[in-house]
Formats: structure tokens, C-alpha cells, sequence
């Protein structure tokens, strides 16, 4: 049987550009269990709710969503445990020096498998005011009704 290649994206986070300003993102590793490998597997996870934190000089992931698998018996895992976070000791380093500094968080980005491996991507995240947030809306529906307009002009 050929290994898997490539990026196939399981969830995204899409309220975390909206509610942060994303100032840098890492990829991590995740430690799994083998039933949250196969739910994964099944495209069935939600980050809406989770956050990263750095402990004793370990990353981990908490509150993100993993259902149980539905074949799974008694060894199912809990949907919402806490996860270790896999990191190199620079960016570990480095992510806990930012998160102290106040003001910044890490904020999971999108979850995917790459190359058969599960991955995280996780930004170190500023939080966005209310009117950032209606700023950053103006932007976007000016974008697109210039992109719109040059649509029909070129026609």
C-alpha cells in the first residue's frame, strides 16, 4: 500500500481571523490517541472553542473537539481532552517568551494530515477590537465589489 502524501485539511478555524489579529503561525505535531486518529481520519473535528497554552515547558492544546469514533468501544478517548503539542525547543522558547509578554495568545489555525502525520497549525494571535473587526469587514466587501466591477468591465 503507497504512503500518503500531500496536505488533506480536516478543520479550519475561520472565526480566528476574524476575532485576532495573527502575527505568526507555527505547525506542530499532535500526540493522538488511535481512536481520535480514525475520527480524524473521518474529517470530524472542531477548533472554534480551542487555545494552546505553554506549561513546564510543553505546549498543549486545549478544549478542542475531536468526536468519539463511532466503531470505537471502550478505549474510546474523551472529545475534549488536553493535548500535547509536538514543537522544536526554539519555537517552544520563543512562544513562551511572547505569550508572557501579555497581549498574545496561541490560537489553533487549521488542522490537517500531512504526509499521513496529523498536524496543527497555530498562530501566536493578537485579539481584535470591535471596530477592527467591522474595519477588517469594510475591507474585504471593498475588495470584492472592486474585483466585481473589474469582472464586468472586462466582459
Amino acid at each position: 500500500m503507497p504512503r500518503e502524501t500531500g496536505r488533506k485539511a480536516i478543520a479550519q478555524n475561520k472565526r480566528a481571523w476574524h476575532d485576532y489579529h495573527i502575527e505568526e503561525t507555527f505547525e506542530a505535531g499532535l500526540v493522538l490517541q488511535g481512536t481520535e486518529v480514525k475520527s480524524l481520519r473521518l474529517g470530524r473535528a472542531s477548533l472554534v472553542d480551542g487555545y494552546a497554552t505553554i506549561k513546564d515547558g510543553e505546549a498543549w492544546l486545549i478544549n478542542v473537539h475531536i468526536p468519539e469514533y463511532t466503531m470505537g468501544t471502550w478505549t474510546n478517548h474523551a472529545a475534549r481532552r488536553t493535548r500535547k503539542l509536538l514543537l522544536h525547543r526554539k519555537e517552544l522558547d520563543k512562544l513562551a517568551a511572547k505569550t508572557k509578554e501579555g497581549g498574545l495568545t496561541l490560537v489553533p489555525l487549521a488542522l490537517y494530515f500531512k504526509d499521513g502525520k496529523a498536524k496543527i497549525e497555530i498562530g501566536l494571535a493578537k485579539g481584535k477590537k470591535d471596530w477592527d473587526k467591522r474595519q477588517t469587514l469594510a475591507e474585504q466587501q471593498a475588495k470584492r465589489e472592486m474585483a466585481r466591477a473589474l469582472r464586468h468591465r472586462n466582459r
